[in-house]
Order: structure tokens, then sequence, then C-alpha cells
């Protein structure tokens, strides 16, 4: 999972939301119930474990070819715990899983992986965020020409374009933060928490109800998750994770698009960072490809179609557990997520060793000035301003509008980015 030749880059994941990962959070949730049912007196004092040692990364080929027959991971899982449990501890063997279903289960284990990944993209964000800070600051007089539908347009400084980039940014940070709550799933065999108000019930409970409600509760505050009523086929959480990690990507892209545009030979505005290796052909010696940047573009264009899909499963989602739309969301969510996280490192290491060329981008500017200043002299001459000599009139810096109180504005919103708790 840490690596694939069809995805470069994907080892700046790491282990977030890979099978090993995913395995282990599974047994999370069942040991969190477990010890919730005990703390609850639901089960018995003996039944306590924390199903520790039980399983590890070795399981994962066994669990991933016994789940076809089931159709999810979580039931040969819950048979190896309980085969395993039944000679360490037959109480826990009897009591674990009991109240919930696999749904929860694995919705849950994806909600931990999904926190693991949201926490890892609000760092990479911040940096990003830094190091736009700084461009946009540092090069808020570097005048160049600005353009649109790929023309020249008027004049515009490498502060103010980096200024739109962080905007960009602080939008998916925004999108991000949204989700930092992420809601634990337990809802039982059909989101009705029956098995676990029986249970409750058994015990002697005199509100049944109101104790698998607050199983459910105290489980998601031992996760670290929300607690939130069953979502089985409500699926607003995945569809809105979803969406954060598209606005990433964008944000993301749309820097590494300026990027490719900008360090094509014939402007050479701005350059990749440099290292040992990198941009190089097979074919062509002379070639310093910008991968960062062909790769940042790469995920920007793949990640709205698993959005899509995620919405598409979201909205076919029916009775109380979806047939296959719920089944959709697994694979799609990881891919989307850890592609996510490898968009949003590649950048964050674009904009740490981004070449500016500001002579490059002032010769440009003066180069295609009286053309990029026609508005300014049309303005002029239409509020029957008098004429400027000619070098004034030729000087793109006197065209650049409110792009300094811009930047600023930008830094300000940076400035109160919230940090993580």
């Amino acid at each position: 999972m840490a690596h694939d030749l069809l995805w470069p880059g994907t080892h700046r994941a790491g282990e977030l939301m890979s099978d090993p990962a995913l395995l282990r959070a599974m047994v999370r949730v069942e040991a969190a119930w477990l010890a919730e049912l005990v703390a609850a007196g639901v089960a018995p004092p003996d039944a306590a474990d924390d199903l520790a040692g039980l399983v590890d990364g070795g399981d994962v080929a066994q669990v991933a070819a016994a789940a076809e027959a089931g159709g999810n991971p979580v039931i040969p899982l819950l048979g190896l715990l309980r085969t395993r449990l039944a000679a360490r501890n037959p109480a826990a063997a009897t009591w674990v899983h009991r109240g919930l279903t696999s749904q929860d289960v694995l919705d849950t284990a994806l909600a931990l992986g999904a926190a693991d990944v949201v926490a890892r993209l609000r760092a990479e964000l911040r940096a990003q965020v830094a190091l736009l800070s700084a461009l946009a600051d540092a090069h808020r007089g570097t005048v160049m020409v600005a353009r649109t539908l790929t023309q020249h347009a008027v004049p515009t400084t490498f502060g103010a374009k980096a200024a739109g980039w962080l905007h960009g940014v602080l939008d998916a940070a925004e999108s991000l933060a949204a989700c930092a709550g992420l809601p634990v799933q337990i809802g039982g065999a059909a989101g009705t928490l029956a098995a676990s108000a029986e249970l409750a019930a058994l015990r002697g409970s005199a509100d049944p109800a109101g104790a698998a409600i607050e199983l459910a509760a105290r489980t998601a505050e031992r996760l670290g998750l929300r607690a939130a009523p069953p979502w089985h086929t409500a699926r607003a959480p995945v569809a809105r994770l979803g969406d954060a990690l598209v606005a990433c990507t964008d944000a993301c892209g749309r820097i590494a698009n300026d990027v490719l545009t900008l360090a094509r030979p014939e402007i050479g505005e701005l350059g990749e960072p440099r290292a040992p290796g990198r941009g190089g052909s097979s074919a062509m010696p002379h070639k310093v490809n910008p991968v960062l940047s062909v790769l940042v573009r790469r995920a920007a264009l793949a990640a709205p179609h698993g959005a899509a899909a995620l919405h598409t499963a979201a909205a076919d989602a029916r009775d109380e557990r979806p047939d296959g739309a719920w089944h959709l969301e697994w694979a799609t969510l990881r891919t989307l997520a850890r592609r996510t996280v490898v968009a949003a490192s590649q950048t964050a290491e674009l904009l740490g060793g981004l070449r500016v060329d500001v002579e490059r981008m002032r010769a440009t500017a003066r180069g295609a000035a009286p053309a990029i200043l026609a508005e300014w002299r049309d303005l002029r001459d239409a509020a029957g301003a008098p004429g400027l000599a000619e070098d004034l009139a030729e000087d793109p810096a006197r065209y650049l509008g409110a792009t300094d109180a811009l930047i600023d504005a930008a830094l300000s919103r940076a400035r109160d980015l919230e940090e993580p708790p």
C-alpha cells in the first residue's frame, strides 16, 4: 500500500488507511465497544479484553480473501478474533461484537483512518499557508504580466498571484476543518440499537434505550470520534469528507497549473525545486520536466471523479443498509484520501523550493508594454487626464490597482487560520 507503480508518490501517504492500518482500526472499534459493554455492566467483568496481539498485518491476506464470502472484511476478522480469544478469554470471545453489526465496525474504522488523514492534511495545508504567505509578502512588488484566456491582460505582481493561491489553500483548510469531528457509527443490525438496548434491559436497566445511546456515545469518546445517531444510509459524512478532499486537490491543482505554464522555457518565470534525478527523460538528456506539478495536476484531475462516486453512492443508498453503494465507498474513499495527502505533500515541497525569476517577470512585463497598459490609457483618455511622458506611460508598475491591499487581506486571513487542537 505504501507503494504503487502506477501512482508515483504514493509512498508519501505512508500507512494512512492502508490494509494493515484499517485492520488495526477495526480491532480498535471492537475493543472499544467491548470495553464499554463491560464498563456499563452489560457484559460481565471477565469479558474485559483489549484484544491486543490477536490480529496483525500478517492476517490481511487471509481476511481479504475470506471477505468475499460475506461481502465485507469484518465478518472474517470477527471469526479470527473469536477463535483466538477462545483460548485466552472465553468470556471475551462470547461478548466481542455483541450489539454491533459489520457496518458499524467498518464505517467507524474508516472514520478513524480518515481522522488520521485529515490531521495530516491540515498539517500539510498549514505548511503551504506559511510558504505562500512568505511568497506573497516577498514579491508584492515583483511586477509580472497577468494572463487571461492564455493571453497577456494587464500588469499584476507575483505577490498578488501567490495571494490568490493562498486564498485557495485557506478555502480548502476551512472545508477540511469542518470534517475534523468525524462521527462514530453504532446502530446495530438495522440502525435501531435494538441489540444493545435489549442487552441493557436484560441487565436490569430502567432506561434501555438511553443506555444503548450512552454506550454508543461513550464508545465514540473512547475512540476520539464524535457521537452521532446511526447513519447507515444517511451518507452525508462520507460525501462531505470527499468534497473537502477535492477542495484540497483543487487548491493544489491551481498552483500546479500556474507553475506548469510559467515554467515553460519560452516563459521561464517560475521553476520547480531542483533535486538529483528529478525531471529527467528516458530519451532526452537535456530535459528537466516539472514533475511535481505534473503529478499534482494528475491528482487534481482525478479527485472529482472520486467525490462524484461518493455522492452517487449516497444518492443510491436504500433500505437500512445499501446493497452495493456502501461497498463502493470503501476503496473510493481510501484512494481519494491517500492521493490527496500525496498531492498536498508534493505541493508543499513545490512551494518550499519554488524558483521565482524576478528579472524575467519584469522583463516580460516591460516587453508587453504598452499593450498591457491599453486599459489604463483608455481610462485616462475617457476621464480627460493629461498625457504622461513616454517612459512613464509604458511602466507596468503604474497600473497595479489594489494589489498591496489584496495581498494584506490574504495575509491577514492566513494569520487567523485556526491552529490544530
